[in-house]
């Protein structure tokens, strides 16, 4: 019997001081792992911002790394 690999997607989005470009797009990408037909996750690698991109992403997207 042949096991067939089931790929992970991690859909990594490079972040400095995008607080409201995240707002606008996060939720629609987020959405699209949720209902992609491979196990996603999505992750934001902030580039020490000083708006409140951090504060903003683990207060209203907890399913997001950061």
């Amino acid at each position: 019997m042949k096991k067939f690999f089931q790929p992970t997607v991690n859909i990594i989005i490079l972040n400095y001081n995008g607080r409201n470009l995240l707002s606008e797009c996060l939720p629609s990408i987020v959405e699209a792992s949720h209902t992609s037909k491979y196990p996603c996750k999505v992750t934001v690698i902030d580039n020490v911002s000083t708006d409140d991109s951090v504060s903003f992403l683990r207060l209203n997207f907890p399913d997001v790394d950061v």
